[in-house]
């Protein structure tokens, strides 16, 4: 293993933060600094089955929206490198409340990213040459495509919801401080993730959960809405790679190359799991269509030539394997989706009509 980095992860107690950490504490010797304010979806069951997590992983509330506090800790902790995924990330919820998305996505990355500068600029100039700050984002800044069109790192922005302005903002606001400032950031923007330890609130383990419990499946609209579904262990490994090898200043799309509709997702899971747990009648019959959520985007699709050409990554898992992967995971950790349900007060009710 190479030499030890000291690393500050935001948002480590999420979905893919906490994967990332996972990876980290069994693939690296780095040290780990967990700043996560500890919201309805934060856990840190998976990180403390790593074994070494004990020694090299301490996790700490602290919530950006606090600039002095992130402020004095960034440099108490004395990173080498800064991942930034803290961030509100349901836009059924950024509809029915979009404050939450303005003062996390927004607020909490200026106060995050003008600390680190601070901090970047008391170095001396080997550690200065060596520090990166790379921010995860999403494609849905992009706004939606039409049939058969992708998004790459030239996409306009063009976000259509609450969640996507913000981290649309968050983007800018990130590279605003490499052009102005010379500040060392690296970004990433991802397809749709699905995995274990997913907050049960997503298409993926909603639509898993209320089907192994008899209820109906909702599906927004007419189902025809298409996603780029990427593993999130696949998206671990371009963030790594980024983060390892990227140039400063660069961009890169990462998605799994699995163009799906959410009607042909939720049927993949249905027909999955008519072969684990079979019933009488076939879980697809549980699909009920809903009504559409407003100002719902119709394509998401990644063109990720860049990240694969340059970096040489590219995904190890199917999204049959990736699927079969997660509904097991689901099937056998009843226990932890009723602890999250219980703890956030969430049961799996309709959001973001409002």
């Amino acid at each position: 293993m190479k030499d030890s980095k000291k690393i500050l992860i935001t948002g480590g107690a999420g979905f893919i933060g906490g994967a990332l950490i996972r990876n980290l504490l069994q693939n690296t010797n780095d040290c780990i600094f967990n700043v996560d304010k500890f919201g309805y979806a934060s856990d840190l069951t998976g990180i403390e089955t790593i074994n070494s997590a004990a020694k090299r992983h301490k996790a700490i509330k602290l919530d950006l929206i606090n600039k002095e506090s992130i402020n004095d800790y960034i440099n108490f902790v004395k990173p080498d490198l800064i991942i930034h995924l803290a961030a509100e990330s349901h836009v059924d919820r950024s509809i029915n409340d979009p404050s939450h998305f303005i003062k996390s996505n927004i607020i909490g990355t200026f106060n995050l990213i003008e600390s680190a500068k601070i901090y970047w600029e008391s170095l001396n100039s080997n550690k200065k040459e060596l520090f990166r700050f790379h921010h995860v984002s999403t494609d849905e800044v992009f706004g939606t495509l039409k049939k058969n069109e992708f998004f790459d790192e030239s996409s306009r922005y063009s976000p259509r919801s609450p969640y996507s302005a913000s981290k649309a903002s968050s983007d800018h606001i990130v590279k605003s401080w490499y052009h102005t400032y010379g500040f060392p950031i690296i970004i990433t923007n991802c397809s749709n993730n699905y995995g274990p330890y997913q907050f049960p609130e997503k298409l993926i383990p909603l639509t898993i959960l209320k089907a192994i419990k008899g209820e109906n499946i909702p599906i927004y609209g007419d189902g025809t809405n298409q996603r780029d579904w990427l593993y999130v262990e696949d998206h671990i490994s371009g963030i790594i790679n980024a983060f390892n090898n990227s140039k400063i200043g660069k961009t890169y799309c990462i998605g799994g190359g699995e163009v799906k509709t959410n009607l042909e997702v939720v049927n993949k899971i249905c027909s999955i799991l008519d072969n684990l747990i079979p019933k009488g009648l076939p879980y697809k019959n549980q699909i009920t269509f809903v009504k559409d959520r407003p100002g719902h985007d119709r394509r998401y699709a990644i063109d990720s030539s860049r990240i694969k050409k340059e970096l040489g990554w590219s995904p190890s898992y199917t999204f049959e394997e990736g699927l079969s992967q997660t509904i097991s995971w689901y099937i056998n950790n009843s226990i932890w989706c009723e602890k999250m349900m219980r703890k956030s007060g969430y049961i799996g009710d309709r959001l973001g009509l409002k």
